[in-house]
């Protein structure tokens, strides 16, 4: 009997065994996931689900806000406001059980929109790192939330706080956490919290700070208030800039950096510019008005950019350009202010009323995989996947978290 049921138990374990082994599950433990490029090298997930969408595994209530999604070591961290006050926010990442939350005062200050948390909380090991739209820094314990150092940088170092709030989401890099905060940046020891460089007091802009290598030395780049920067990182020094002056002064999308080629985009009918670095300046190879983002950063994938265009109503636009030429190789009008990140070939969008859709990221055309409504009311917020689940909010502090295991 056993040697007539063991072909069966094989034949049975074998396609499920092949299909573990072709997956590959990965944390995102900060903005733009652990490239800092939207892109996430997970496999294995289900990109195509049934007409009512991939299953809700848990939903929460975190307060009005923007901040997107860290996930690490089975956690997940994000931030919200309610009654004027933040909190950062620790969820078990599989059942949604509030580990726990750190609340500090801080005004909702909606400035015609809700207002609210706009950075995302950054993982590092043990700890986690938030920024408040104030200026608030702390650096906590991620296993229970208590502070391990705090800094108000807007006071201390006397920095102006840009109409909007501080948006960039904290960088871990190396010993330092690099931070949008003064002209070009600001520098700050990750175990201590002492200041380590920073540029200047003006108005930061609202993008993060995106890391890369140039020339043997180890960079960031960033949109300020007015320019778009390259700073060395050790130093703090300036390397080269590039004038880039948007309405409302909302330089809020991140670069996308490949070689010596830097992608630069905002909205309010300004552009989006591909940039060639040379020894101390950035020249422009081409520059139009296809890819206008933002603030949904875009993703580059086999030379083609994906990205929204368009700032807000029914114009905005889910395009495909090409990274050489900026030439426009499809668009999807109707998506409102959607986010995105890619994985496995595919493009994971929110759309602004709630919609969660896969795209196929193929510069042949636009080819929709998968469809529904997840959540409804406003939802700018860039969906994240992470260890098979995808999790996704809108501005008044619904969450929920989706499963997306491919069995």
């Amino acid at each position: 009997m056993r040697a007539m049921l063991r072909p069966l138990i094989l034949s049975l374990l074998v396609p499920n065994l092949l299909i573990l082994s072709r997956s590959k599950a990965e944390d995102w433990p900060r903005w733009r996931g652990p490239s800092a490029n939207g892109i996430s090298s997970e496999t294995g997930w289900k990109a195509q689900w049934p007409p009512e969408g991939p299953r809700r595994v848990w939903s929460a209530k975190v307060g009005i806000g923007f901040s997107s999604f860290s996930v690490s070591a089975g956690r997940a961290f994000t931030m919200g406001n309610h009654n004027n006050q933040d909190s950062v926010f620790c969820f078990d990442a599989a059942t949604g059980r509030q580990f726990w939350k750190h609340t500090y005062d801080c005004l909702l200050d909606p400035r015609y929109y809700d207002g609210g948390t706009s950075a995302t909380p950054t993982v590092d090991g043990a700890r986690v790192f938030s920024l408040s739209r104030k200026g608030h820094l702390f650096a906590l314990n991620a296993s229970d939330g208590t502070v391990i150092w705090q800094r108000n940088l807007a006071k201390e170092l006397g920095a102006e706080i840009p109409e909007w709030g501080f948006a960039g989401s904290p960088l871990v890099d190396g010993d330092l956490l690099i931070v949008n905060v003064g002209d070009a940046a600001t520098a700050l020891e990750k175990d201590s919290g002492r200041t380590r460089w920073t540029n200047g007091k003006g108005p930061s802009g609202y993008s993060s700070a995106t890391p890369f290598d140039r020339q043997g030395k180890h960079c960031v780049a960033l949109a300020t208030h007015a320019q778009i920067v390259g700073v060395e990182v050790l130093s703090g020094r300036r390397l080269w800039s590039h004038p880039w002056k948007t309405e409302y002064d909302i330089n809020a999308a991140d670069p996308v950096i490949q070689g010596d080629l830097v992608f630069v985009s905002s909205g309010y009918n300004h552009a989006g510019a591909l940039l060639r670095l040379t020894d101390a300046t950035a020249t422009v190879v081409w520059e139009n008005k296809l890819l206008r983002s933002q603030f949904s950063s875009p993703v580059l994938i086999d030379g083609n950019l994906y990205g929204v265009d368009g700032n807000a109503g029914p114009e905005c636009a889910l395009k495909c350009v090409e990274w050489t030429t900026g030439r426009l190789r499809w668009e999807k009008k109707g998506v409102g202010m959607a986010s995105l990140m890619a994985a496995a070939g595919n493009l994971i969008v929110q759309l602004e009323k709630g919609q969660l859709l896969i795209v196929a990221a193929s510069p042949a055309a636009y080819q929709e995989v998968s469809r529904a409504q997840v959540l409804g009311g406003k939802c700018w917020t860039q969906p994240v996947l992470a260890n098979q689940r995808i999790y996704c909010r809108n501005s008044i502090g619904d969450v929920v978290c989706l499963d997306v295991a491919g069995r």
